[in-house]
C-alpha cells in the first residue's frame, strides 16, 4: 500500500514515515497544502490512502478534503488534528474526511485506523489473494505456493501483492516504481528488475513452474 503523508512537522513526519515503512507501506511526504493537493490530483491512482494534517502552510486540511472530493478523488482521507472539539470533528467529516485522529496518538492506533479505512466496502480488499497455486494473505503477510510457505522481504511481498491484484496484465516498471518506492527514491535504475528476479527465484524454488513472465521492453506479467 502507498500512502501520501501531508504533514509539515518534520520530526513527526520522519517518525511516521519510518514506522509506516517498517509496517510495509511506501510513504511520500509533502509539507505544503497546495503542493499536496496538486500531487494527489495528478497521481490519484498511485495512493491507497492520504494521511492529512489539519493545519498546513498555504492550504488547510479542510480545503484539501473539500477540493479532493469535488474532483471526485475517492482515496480515503485520515486527518490528524490537535483539536478535539466536536465542531471540528463534524466539520472534518462534512468536508470529506473519512476519519480523524487527535494528537497525540499512539502509532498502533494510527495503523489500526489505516487498516480499518482500507477494509471499508468501497475499498474492500479480499482477506486472501489467490492466483493459480499461489496464495497471499495481506493481513498476516504470508505467501504460500502449493501449500508451502515462501519467506519474502517487504519489497518482494509488495511486488507480489501488486502483481496478484493485476493477474494476467502487463505491469510496467514505472507503475511498480510509483507504487512501491517513494518519490524521493534515488538509486540504481534496475532496482525493480533485481527485486523481481529475487521474487521469481523464490516463487520457482522447489521446481514449480515459473508464473512471473518478463515482457521484453515493457515489464512483467503474472500468469494464472
Amino acid at each position: 500500500m502507498k500512502i501520501l503523508l501531508v504533514e509539515d512537522e518534520q520530526k513527526l513526519a520522519q517518525a511516521l514515515g519510518r514506522g509506516l515503512g517498517l509496517e510495509g507501506y511506501t510513504v511520500d511526504n509533502i509539507a505544503d497544502g497546495k503542493k499536496a493537493l496538486t500531487r494527489i490530483s495528478l497521481h490519484r491512482s498511485d495512493y491507497d490512502i492520504v494521511i492529512l494534517d489539519l493545519m498546513l502552510p498555504s492550504m488547510d486540511g479542510y480545503e484539501i478534503c473539500k477540493q479532493m472530493r469535488e474532483m471526485n478523488i475517492t482515496v480515503p482521507i485520515l486527518v490528524l488534528t490537535a483539536r478535539n472539539e466536536t465542531d471540528t470533528k463534524v466539520q472534518l467529516l462534512q468536508s470529506g474526511a473519512d476519519d480523524y485522529l487527535v494528537k497525540p496518538f499512539s502509532f498502533s492506533e494510527l495503523t489500526a485506523r489505516i487498516r480499518a479505512l482500507l477494509r471499508r466496502p468501497s475499498e474492500k480488499l479480499p482477506e486472501t489473494l489467490a492466483v493459480g497455486d499461489i496464495e497471499l494473505n495481506p493481513g498476516e503477510r504470508r505467501v504460500r505456493r502449493s501449500g508451502k510457505e515462501i519467506p519474502l522481504t517487504l519489497k518482494e511481498f509488495g511486488l507480489l501483492e501488486y502483481f496478484m491484484r493485476h493477474p494476467n496484465q502487463v505491469v510496467n516498471r514505472e507503475d511498480l516504481l510509483n507504487h512501491l518506492w517513494d518519490f524521493n527514491y534515488v538509486g540504481f535504475s534496475n532496482v525493480v528488475d533485481v527485486h523481481v528476479k529475487n521474487l521469481r527465484r523464490k516463487l520457482d524454488s522447489g521446481g514449480s513452474d515459473s508464473v512471473l513472465e518478463t515482457v521484453r521492453g515493457i515489464g512483467y506479467r503474472l500468469t494464472q
